[in-house]
Parts: C-alpha cells; sequence; structure tokens
C-alpha cells in the first residue's frame, strides 16, 4: 500500500473516494462541512431527509456531488462528538473501508483525520487508519478450490492534513501501521492454516523464510534429539503421542547494537486434542488456534524486521501437536524439565505450561531486558475477561503497567491479573516439584503461577490471549492479536514513536 498526505481541501482532490463523517444531531465533520460547501448544502439536505445516518459506523456512499472533484464520498456516521475517541475513530474508519473495498477505488483520501479525536495523536490516527484498512482488505481464501473474488484494486491512503507540520508524524504513523498489518495479516494466515497443513514443520519453514535474505535476523530450528540433549523433558512429554516431529524455532533480530534484547515466546501447539485427558469433540476443529502465541510473535518479527527496528529481538517459539496414543504422556506421569524441576502432569490438556518452562528456561542464555511469553493457555481467562482483553500477569509491575499501557495506546486491550503465593500454593504435589494444575478456582492465575516458577531472577511477563487469539461462529478465524500491543512495546522501547 502507498500512502500520502494532502493539506488541499476534501473537495479540491481528485481521488477515486473521500471519507467525511457526521456527527449525532447534523453535526458536520471538518471534511463533511467542506463537502457541503462545495455542493451547496447537498450533505444537509441529505441528513435532513433521513438518507443520511450519524450513527457510529454507518455508511453511505454519494457519487459524482456537483462542485467536488472525487468520484465518490462515503459518509460515515461519528456518533456522539463528546465521545470520539481512538476507538470510535477506527471504527469508523473500519466501517468506511469495509464500504470502499466494495468498489473499484484505486486511491481513497481520509478526511476523518481533520476531526479532534480525544487523546489521540496524528501519528495514531494515520497507524490506526493503516491498520483498519490493512484488516478489512485481509482475505484467507488459500485453501479454497476454483476462482477467487478479485482482490480490491486499493492502492493508495492519503491523509487530509490541516497543516504541513502534520505530515512527518502522519507518514510515520502509517508506515508503522502498515507494518503492523502486515504482521497481523502473518499471524492470520498462520493460525487460519488447518493442523494438516500448519504442523511444527511448517511454522518452522515460516520463521526461515523470514530471515532469507536478511543480514539482522537468523533463525535456527532444534529438532528433538537436540532438545533431548538439552533436558527439554517436559516439552518433548507433550508431543509423545504424535507422529510431528517437536520443534523449538529460535529467530534473534539484531538491531540494538550490544543492547540486551527482549525475548517473545510463544506457544505453538499447532492442534491440542487434549493428549489422554481428550478434549469434548464439539469444538474441538478450533484447537488449531492453539498456536496464536506463536503466530503473534513471529507476526512482530515480521513488523520489525519490515521496520528495520534500532533493538535486539529474539522469538522463541516451541511447537508441537497434542494427540492420544499408546506413547503418549498419561495423567500422573512425572516428567524433569530443562531447569532441573520435576512436574506431575495432572492433566495432559494443561500442554501448554509444558513446553513454555522449557522454553523460559532456555530464554536465559539470551540475557534478555525482559520476557514476554504469550499463549493461548486457559479456558478461565476466557471466562475471566471474555474476548475483548487479554490478560497480563508478571513479577515485575513496571513491565505489566508498560504492556497494558502498550495495549492501551494501540488498541489491542490487556488487562492486569494478580499471581501470589495463595495461588502458587494450588500447585503442590505429593509426588514432584509441582503438579501442572491447580484445580478449577483461578486457573488463569495458577497456570501463570506455574509459569513463574521457571521465571526466577527473570523480568518476565505472561499474556494469556485464548480469549483474544481468535473469533468463532459466523467470524471464525485468527484475530492476529496481540500483535500491535507488542509492536507497540517495542516501538516505545527503541524510542521510534514520536
Amino acid at each position: 500500500m502507498e500512502y500520502f498526505t494532502s493539506t488541499s481541501k476534501p473537495s479540491r482532490r481528485a481521488v477515486d473516494c473521500v471519507i467525511i463523517g457526521i456527527y449525532e444531531r447534523g453535526k458536520l465533520g471538518v471534511a463533511a462541512d467542506d463537502i457541503n460547501s462545495a455542493s451547496k448544502g447537498e450533505v444537509r439536505r441529505l441528513i435532513k431527509s433521513g438518507d443520511l445516518s450519524s450513527e457510529l459506523g454507518q455508511s453511505a456512499v454519494l457519487t459524482k456531488l456537483a462542485g467536488v472533484k472525487a468520484h465518490r464520498i462515503v459518509v460515515v456516521g461519528l456518533g456522539k462528538s463528546s465521545a470520539f475517541g481512538a476507538r470510535q475513530f477506527r471504527k469508523a474508519v473500519a466501517a468506511a473501508a469495509t464500504v470502499i473495498t466494495k468498489t473499484r477505488a484505486k486511491q481513497v483520501l481520509n478526511g476523518l483525520m481533520l476531526e479532534t479525536v480525544a487523546k489521540t495523536s496524528r501519528y495514531y490516527l494515520a497507524r490506526h487508519t493503516a491498520e483498519a484498512f490493512g484488516e478489512i482488505l485481509y482475505r484467507f481464501n488459500k485453501m479454497k478450490s476454483g476462482r477467487q473474488p478479485a482482490a480490491s484494486p486499493l492502492k493508495k491512503i492519503g491523509y487530509a492534513i490541516a497543516k504541513q507540520a502534520d505530515a512527518a508524524d502522519i507518514t510515520r504513523g502509517a508506515k508503522h501501521g502498515d507494518a503492523i498489518a502486515a504482521g497481523v495479516s502473518l499471524a492470520k494466515d498462520l493460525g487460519n492454516l488447518p493442523a494438516n497443513v500448519c504442523t511444527p514443520s511448517y511454522l518452522a519453514r515460516t520463521a526461515k523464510k523470514l530471515a532469507t535474505g536478511n543480514a539482522k535476523l537468523t533463525t535456527k530450528v532444534l529438532n528433538e534429539a537436540e532438545m533431548k540433549r538439552l533436558g527439554m523433558r517436559s516439552l518433548l512429554s507433550v508431543s509423545a503421542g504424535t507422529e510431528e516431529a517437536p520443534k523449538l524455532i529460535v529467530m534473534q533480530y539484531k538491531g540494538g547494537g550490544s543492547n540486551k534484547p527482549v525475548v517473545l515466546v510463544g506457544k505453538g501447539v499447532t492442534f491440542d486434542a487434549g493428549g489422554i485427558s481428550l478434549k469434548p469433540g464439539p469444538g474441538m476443529d478450533e484447537m488449531k488456534f492453539d498456536m496464536c502465541g506463536a503466530a503473534g510473535v513471529i507476526g512482530v518479527m515480521a513488523t520489525v524486521v519490515q521496520l528495520k527496528l534500532p533493538i535486539n529481538l529474539v522469538v522463541v517459539v516451541p511447537t508441537v501437536e497434542n494427540m492420544p496414543s499408546g506413547t503418549a504422556t498419561r495423567p500422573g506421569d512425572i516428567v524433569k524439565s530443562m531447569s532441573g524441576q520435576t512436574i506431575e502432569v495432572l492433566n495432559t490438556d494443561a500442554e501448554g505450561r509444558l513446553i513454555l518452562c522449557d522454553a523460559l528456561t532456555y530464554s536465559r542464555r539470551f540475557k534478555p531486558a525482559a520476557v514476554v511469553d504469550v499463549a493461548t493457555l486457559t479456558g478461565a481467562c476466557v471466562i475471566a475477561l471474555g474476548a475483548h482483553r487479554s490478560a497480563v500477569m508478571s513479577n515485575d509491575d513496571a513491565l505489566r503497567a508498560e504492556l497494558v499501557a502498550a495495549g492501551e495506546r494501540s488498541e489491542d486491550l490487556a488487562w492486569p491479573m494478580p499471581l501470589g503465593e495463595e495461588y502458587a500454593e494450588q500447585l503442590k504435589s505429593n509426588f514432584a516439584d509441582m503438579a501442572n494444575i491447580g484445580g478449577r478456582h483461578g486457573g488463569a492465575v495458577t497456570a501463570a503461577c506455574f509459569l513463574e516458577k521457571f521465571a526466577d531472577g527473570l523480568t518476565w511477563a505472561h499474556m494469556d490471549i485464548a480469549g483474544t487469539a481468535w473469533n468463532s461462529g459466523t467470524k471464525k478465524g485468527a484475530t492476529g492479536r496481540p500483535v500491535p500491543l507488542l509492536a507497540e512495546m517495542l516501538l516505545a522501547r527503541c524510542r521510534a514513536l514520536p
């Protein structure tokens, strides 16, 4: 996608489409007021006749307005002007983009950039615009046969600006938003692929492909024999029942000189049948999404590579299948982790923590500034927070606050949840150093407490994305979260934000 800025009045730009907005009670947005004046009151007449709605996200297309050079005007409702914030802006842009992608428009000018949006800079408005268009333009047709619908011809997105001084920040926001949208799309593609295609080996090939021709990025993949030599018996206990070989993917991006790296660890269970603790049949197809943590951190790496950020980043992906068979780990088995701690496996469906704990131990070798693990870990998190916010638990208050704040700025929302000895007590085992589950109560927290036992001495955070990584029902599909949140954190860390 190409991006440009324009200080011309929207009515004077000969583009295929201009986006304008109207607020509740017929109040015109800045661009809408300009279009209304140029068309001698046509916008107000259509509002009065009821043909245009101010309800947030409602949209309509006007064509060939007299006095206006653009071929199309997309009018989108903005709701109450007093409540128009970043979230409402993004929803309005997405609504307009949905309409535009159904036309043959090749270039669009976003007149909503001229609005005053509460607590949101021009940079973030530009970024939200690029990300919203990326979201609407995304299609997953890789597994469908026959002729597919033609892709949208949209090639250019313009930003209407009041003064040239805003151009630099807006251009930066568009560039960052474009790269984040690319990372989100990659994460979605990986999540949406079926488990018979997106295997541990497929994830490994994808990670290697990202490193091809890039001097700053290297990818290595550890096989089962190498993991055995490292003592990763906890990780390997999960893959014991499948013929699919496990992998440990390690991606190292060196753009920050001698600075300590940030390490992102992503859970990569490419299909989770539950093992011997077999999951119920209904909805089991969605367990192909149990690698969305891995997809997310690989997507973040794609964003960082595209932007050539001045930061050191390591992505570690333990990836396996969890299947039942005669060789599968049984409930009651005890395994020894890479850290030397022993684990009583009371439930083989609590497998994500068993692969993550060895990956956390492995990440110590990079002497990280911070480690963040990302996982579709617990159904309990879905019950607690639903599909709206990812959970953040951490042994470091500053890191937890950093992640939650990054979520607020990026509109990829998260929420802090506790840790504590009172929860960790639930993991006690009569036969091993710990059990891998702690009962029904506080399940999202006890899962994090389990991982905390392998993060001693690290500045560490855990993100449970079980509720946010994919949608169910008629809109079934991966969301690409938390790529925007993690990208925001990294942008802030390397001072790439205006």
